[in-house]
């Protein structure tokens, strides 16, 4: 059995393994088993379920159903809802754990499982390779009654209450009135909740992505194609403009321009909203490896400390707890706001940048000036198996090579995808066209040495 657990759950192709019958079965009553022997509570364990809308969910959910009813426990389906849905419900109800099955920003044909335990946190590394040792033992073939595939409990009641959690997030004193907004929900889990949301804050709102057909998630649309929402925010005269990714827990905006600001520029704004107001917790906050070196440059003259950790947003959430403070996130759109969730959030997200616009007064494309991203260039490289960068000494060399070009300058990042076959290759410095040249050298010294021609 191969590893299935990558940076953010399990993922693949619905019919392939791991995705199953009898796999993602056993996947389930393992989960639970082992969390079952850490619990203790007067009720009898619930899982809490929540999933996007890709057309696959259903299925993958009854066969998780099934391996939680073998394992003793109740599931409690909130049925389409955002990811951290069930990670704000799971403690609340006092569960044994939270399922969603997602792909996140994975095209339609993808899907994926992602746990949280009882705290609403990410399960651990240890608590995965637990997971896989079980499963690589002999299995249990056919021992899964298809008479317990009764529905779960319908909890779709149950996102009322985080809806109005997310209400609560918003300053009282503060409302959208006046205030024109265009919102991407990328046909995902965010399409029932997020432009209602918005409205009832009085803003206008202009919505795209939001007619999900079961495969078309994501395409074309969303956090990773925003040029829609782009377009969108000029045509329409909009204030500014936001967009999500399939499962919602990542967030883009576009400035009145249709200016992007990622990530990056999201955390830069944010952090020092916090600061202004003296509620960023030790002055730091937590950011991956693949953030802007221009941003942690601004941060630092700004008198606020970076926490650099791998790429993942369990890596952040990790080290936010770790630290204790109150803000990290990726540039991806991964923001954690730990005052209000354990784990990254977009329509909060969301929530927050459009409070700290209306408190600070002014345009977003003047707050996304104040820090200037250094070039950057990402090139994700399709590979078709993830062989060890260390066993490649010619693309070791030039690598080495690269950072000392670049030393004092810039940086240079090289990574596996932890839920595609891709090679990232990220650099930074002070001129793109160097740069570009890097990552493209790069990337034929990868091919050459590993014998795959592009």
């Amino acid at each position: 059995m191969g590893q299935l657990f990558g940076t953010d759950g399990v993922r693949a192709v619905p019919g392939r393994y791991p995705f199953v019958e009898d796999v993602v079965t056993r996947l389930a009553e393992t989960v639970a088993r082992l969390l079952l022997q850490e619990f203790s509570s007067e009720q009898a364990p619930v899982v809490v379920m929540g999933r996007d809308t890709r057309g696959s969910g259903p299925t993958l959910g009854r066969w998780l159903r099934r391996g939680f009813a073998a394992a003793g426990c109740r599931t409690v389906d909130i049925g389409v809802a955002p990811t951290p849905a069930v990670a704000y419900l799971v403690p609340r109800l006092k569960a044994l754990a939270g399922v969603v099955v997602s792909a996140s920003h994975n095209p339609a044909q993808f899907n994926g499982i992602k746990f949280f335990t009882s705290d609403g946190y990410k399960m651990s590394p240890e608590l995965e390779e637990a997971v896989e040792k079980v499963l690589a033992s002999p299995g249990r073939n056919g021992r899964y009654a298809a008479s317990s595939d009764r529905p779960g409990d319908d909890g779709s009641a149950l996102v009322r209450r985080y809806e109005d959690f997310l209400r609560s997030t918003f300053p009282a004193c503060l409302d959208l009135s006046g205030f024109r907004l265009v919102v991407d929900c990328a046909h995902g889990a965010a399409s029932r909740i997020a432009p209602a949301l918005f409205e009832k804050l009085g803003a206008e709102v202009i919505a795209l992505g939001c007619a999900p057909s079961g495969d078309n998630i994501n395409s074309g649309c969303g956090a990773l194609a925003p040029q829609s929402m782009q377009a969108a925010v000029r045509r329409c005269h909009a204030d500014c403009g936001v967009c999500f990714d399939g499962d919602a827990d990542r967030a883009i905006f576009a400035d009145e321009k249709g200016a992007l600001l990622d990530g990056d520029a999201l955390l830069c704004l944010a952090a020092w909203h916090l600061d202004r107001n003296g509620l960023l917790r030790s002055r730091r906050i937590v950011l991956t490896v693949m953030s802007n070196y221009g941003l942690i440059k601004f941060l630092e003259r700004s008198g606020i400390s970076v926490v650099t950790v791998p790429v993942g947003d369990r890596n952040v959430s990790e080290a936010i707890e770790a630290e204790n403070l109150s803000l990290g996130g990726e540039s991806s759109g991964h923001i954690i706001f730990r005052s209000f969730s354990s784990t990254g959030d977009g329509i909060l997200t969301a929530l927050q940048i459009l409070a700290a616009l209306r408190e600070m007064g002014g345009t977003l494309s003047s707050h996304r000036a104040m820090f200037k991203p250094m070039p950057q260039v990402l090139h994700n490289l399709p590979v078709e198996r993830k062989v060890p960068l260390e066993r490649l000494p010619k693309f070791q060399h030039l690598a080495r090579h690269c950072e000392k070009e670049l030393r004092g300058s810039g940086r240079v990042f090289l990574r596996y995808s932890g839920t595609e076959l891709l090679l990232r290759i990220m650099i930074e410095g002070p001129s793109r066209s160097r740069i570009e040249r890097m990552a493209r050298q790069l990337a034929a010294a990868y091919l050459e040495e590993t014998g795959v021609r592009s």
